[in-house]
């Protein structure tokens, strides 16, 4: 960590607790860092994922301090925080935004050779690796990220979370493919190169089924649902154990591991490089 970035942490520390005549200045400067990827509110430690604190610290100061204004574009007006306009946007970025719709909060940080189809939706302290394809009506909530090579498909969402500020967010490692119509919440950590199946949802209270090496996975002591290496899960059912349920024919929704991923796998699931 830089001697600058030190003071600003020392500074929105400060400020987070007690507000002065400075503390516009000093998130000023916090959000320059955060919009260009200086800082960001997730990074790995020793193979362990870990949160930022005082960056999430740094986000609410911002709430707190932001007046509700009109934030003109050529499309339509919006009307929120002074503090969090929309992100600015050169081609010398080197980043795809499609006409239609999309919207992306000063203080996310996209990466080069990022695709995002229209309309999408990336929010403030979201951090995007390079060479990310985000489809149409996808979601990258507050302070998640986004690795290297991800897809996320249309219409998925993955989950943010601002508070607790100690809450881990949702992190999708490298290479990951996340199929249409996914929800990923709760801080749920998917790691290199797994697939996650059209229509799953994972949170840290759905156990997750693998059946290839049956065991069952729940959330951490962290509270965090971790999605193994290589992982290929699909959206299944299992029965609930209840004379009234057996007599219904219920059955509970439940993530399953089926297999994990192979040289078929990787074929289809390659990101297409004509499209960029």
């Amino acid at each position: 960590m830089t001697k600058s970035v030190l003071t600003i942490q020392r500074s929105i520390e400060q400020e987070f607790e007690k507000q002065s005549k400075n503390a516009f200045k000093v998130f000023s400067e916090f959000i320059t860092l955060l919009d260009n990827g200086t800082i960001r509110t997730v990074e790995k430690v020793q193979s362990e994922w870990m949160v930022n604190h005082w960056v999430k610290k740094g986000i609410l100061l911002g709430f707190r301090l932001g007046k509700l204004r009109t934030i003109t574009s050529k499309t339509f007006p919006f009307f929120d925080k002074h503090t969090f306009p929309l992100k600015k946007f050169t081609t010398k970025d080197n980043i795809r935004i499609v006409p239609g719709g999309t919207s992306i909060r000063r203080g996310a940080y996209i990466a080069s050779s990022v695709i995002i189809m229209p309309p999408a939706y990336v929010n403030v302290g979201a951090y995007v690796e390079k060479n990310v394809m985000i489809d149409s009506h996808a979601l990258v909530g507050s302070c998640a990220y986004i690795g290297e090579r991800v897809h996320l498909s249309a219409a998925s969402q993955i989950g943010g979370v601002l508070e607790p500020i100690g809450a881990l967010p949702v992190i999708i490692e490298n290479d990951v493919l996340i199929g249409g119509n996914c929800g990923i919440y709760e801080g749920t950590i998917v790691q290199n190169r797994a697939v996650i199946g059209t229509g799953v949802i994972l949170n840290a209270s759905t156990p997750v089924y693998d059946l290839v090496n049956e065991t069952i996975i729940r959330k951490n002591s962290n509270g965090s649902l971790i999605i193994p290496e290589n992982a290929v899960v699909v959206a299944g059912s299992r029965a609930v154990n209840s004379s009234f349920a057996g007599k219904h024919g219920l059955h509970l929704y439940t993530p399953l591991i089926v297999k994990y991923r192979d040289e078929k796998t990787d074929a289809k699931t390659a990101l297409e490089e004509s499209l960029r």
